[in-house]
């Protein structure tokens, strides 16, 4: 099998972030409108057919026992890659004594030479047994080289075979989706709707049912930036994805896989904290708060707010700095993959912003709360 050398460009990963959640979210406002779709689509089909068709699914999901074709291949790369990787030890050792060899058969000579020798070098015992050590090593080295080519040689020619059932599959895909959705019984129209589930000590702030111009205005922001972000996790099915098939099939692992994903968590985890307060799901560790009536919960929050006000305006005001700072100094990673430092740093006051308005919206609607009669 052939190595993987990619290495995500920079600008790869940033336009994937920027990017893809408007695509998402684009495809899924359509979707919802159309209401629940039918099984399989064809889409969906080819998106299986991209990411595992090395494996057969997009043959399962298509509900296509000749799926299982693939399986006997797909082992027949893995097993192959395995004995490659237990045979490169060899290989590295067995050409490691050889370039000793030579080294030391080099020298021999050399000392010949300064000496005046020259002519006897080839008689000399010394350099008899270095010759014959030098063949020696080489021997063993070709031997090791051979079954590491033999073994990527079945890997490589498994491989190949799997890529034109592959083709052939890209071909075939909407006529086998066409025939089953023919063969699926049709279903009636329904719409699309998640369940609100909510961890204990979350889910029990009394003003969500609340509303006024401005404070539906900053959750409308919150909304739409938490929503942004989460298809952020999306990305990282694929990625960690493209991780264990390079590492596991191709011999290949990368160097940017883990700091892209850790660097964008981070991202989201700053950006839908805002999105998070507005939905109540900051678990809370508090007996005390739970117990009280949704007046004393309002009251309550109206207190607390001011310790909330202090770290989040500091987090916003000192992570401005700590942004500013890096995005002057146009800070990158010290790791051999080198991304910008500076726009994830960014997300620390933007974030923070965030928060601050949420925080502002929760204490309007505090405040209105508390003061309605019927509260």
């Amino acid at each position: 099998m052939p190595n993987l050398n990619f290495v995500l460009p920079h600008w790869m990963y940033w336009g994937g972030l920027a990017l893809f959640p408007l695509l998402a979210m684009y495809l899924v406002s359509q979707q919802q409108r159309r209401g629940v779709p039918r099984e399989p689509i064809v889409f969906t089909a080819y998106l299986f057919w991209l990411t595992a068709g090395f494996a057969g699914i997009h043959r399962m999901y298509l509900k296509s026992w000749w799926g299982l074709a693939f399986v006997p291949l797909l082992i027949g790369v893995i097993y192959c890659n395995a004995e490659v990787r237990d045979v490169h030890d060899a290989v590295s050792k067995t050409f490691a004594a050889l370039e000793r060899a030579r080294a030391d058969l080099k020298s021999g000579l050399g000392d010949l030479a300064e000496r005046g020798t020259r002519g006897a070098a080839a008689d000399t015992p010394e350099v008899v047994r270095a010759r014959a050590e030098v063949r020696s090593r080489e021997a063993d080295y070709q031997a090791a080289k051979a079954v590491s080519d033999r073994w990527y040689g079945l890997a490589r020619d498994f491989a190949l075979v799997i890529a034109v059932l592959m083709l052939i599959d890209a071909l075939l895909i909407p006529g086998l989706a066409r025939r089953r959705l023919e063969q699926e019984p049709a279903v009636a129209h329904a719409e699309l709707r998640l369940p609100e589930v909510h961890e204990q000590g979350t889910g029990e702030d009394p003003t969500r049912a609340l509303h006024t111009r401005f404070t539906d205005a900053i959750e409308w922001i919150n909304v739409k930036a938490g929503t942004y972000v989460a298809y952020w996790a999306v990305i990282s099915v694929f990625v960690y994805y493209y991780e264990v098939i390079a590492r596991f099939l191709f011999n290949s692992p990368t160097n940017w896989v883990h700091e892209s994903m850790f660097l964008m968590y981070g991202m989201q985890y700053m950006i839908s904290g805002a999105y998070a307060y507005r939905e109540d799901q900051h678990v809370r560790v508090d007996v005390v708060y739970a117990k009280l009536s949704p007046r004393g919960k309002a009251i309550a929050d109206i207190i607390s707010s001011v310790f909330f006000f202090i770290f989040t305006l500091t987090m916003l005001w000192t992570g401005g700095r700590f942004a500013l700072d890096a995005v002057h100094n146009g800070e990158t990673s010290f790791t051999e993959w080198g991304i910008q430092y500076w726009p994830v740093k960014l997300t620390i006051p933007i974030g923070a912003a965030l928060i601050v308005l949420q925080g502002v919206s929760k204490l309007i609607k505090d405040i209105l709360f508390v003061m309605r009669k019927e509260a």
